[in-house]
């Protein structure tokens, strides 16, 4: 069994991918291959012309420079005895970038552009929220002024309410810096929110990928439909009718 298997798609300079599926179905796997933080058995990794998969020691790390990673987990992808300016630092001193007297000014100013009050640099992330940890995370990856972030369900553990301020602010820094971002998630919603075109995944394959507004309201594949069945709406009565609708498109589904 392959966790991912035939993904074929492309992403534009400055837009985002939308990479969207239950949990499972292969989409933070195809993050991680694109970075080469796992490396794919077979297939091809193209980044500006650059064949991703041939690059070893110097020259990748050289390349990882222009793509970093939004992790999940605020929580677990922080190291919990590192000071917050230890960890937005980190990248810097790994690539040697700078004296140290230049990174502390450039840990304070990625700290302020990402919200996080930059007077905070000695403490360490268990002091802090899951929002706020989740922006010293984005301070991070935008350290070294990457030109593709990978966001791996980024407000996934959040709560409702910060998940808006973070997708916003992803938002702003994208317009500000020229990103692209792949986004994953498993809530269509939130990709939309996000998104200029989206792919769906379902069992390590894509089975539908288009704009973003075409998708969410032409969907072709009766998958992308039960997702869409999923995304909760404030009405219990609509809500109910959904649920079956659902529980009608996955008996459809399992019945192939």
């Amino acid at each position: 069994m392959h966790a991912v298997d035939g993904v074929s798609f492309d992403i534009l300079n400055g837009e985002t991918l939308g990479l969207v599926g239950e949990s499972g179905s292969g989409k933070s796997t195809t993050g991680y291959c694109i970075l080469q933080l796992m490396r794919p058995n077979s297939g091809s990794v193209r980044f500006e012309g650059v064949e991703l998969t041939e690059l070893k020691g110097e020259s990748l790390r050289r390349m990882r420079r222009r793509m970093q990673i939004v992790f999940q987990d605020p929580y677990s992808s922080l190291d919990p005895r590192m000071t917050v300016g230890n960890i937005v630092a980190e990248p810097l001193i790994v690539h040697s970038v700078s004296n140290r007297k230049e990174r502390r000014a450039r840990v304070r100013e990625l700290l302020d552009t990402v919200g996080f009050d930059p007077s905070f640099t000695n403490r360490y992330p268990h002091e802090f929220s899951g929002g706020q940890r989740q922006r010293i995370g984005i301070a991070r990856a935008l350290a070294l002024s990457p030109d593709l972030i990978v966001c791996d369900e980024p407000v996934s553990a959040l709560d409702v309410s910060i998940q808006a301020q973070i997708l916003n602010l992803l938002k702003d820094l994208q317009d500000q810096f020229g990103l692209t971002y792949l986004f994953i998630a498993h809530d269509l919603s939130v990709v939309r929110t996000m998104s200029d075109r989206i792919a769906v995944m379902n069992d390590g394959k894509i089975v539908e990928i288009g704009d973003a507004q075409y998708v969410y309201s032409h969907p072709r594949e009766e998958y992308t439909r039960a997702l869409l069945k999923a995304v909760p709406i404030p009405d219990p009565r609509k809500m109910k009718e959904r649920k079956q609708e659902r529980r009608q498109l996955q008996k459809s589904l399992a019945d192939g």
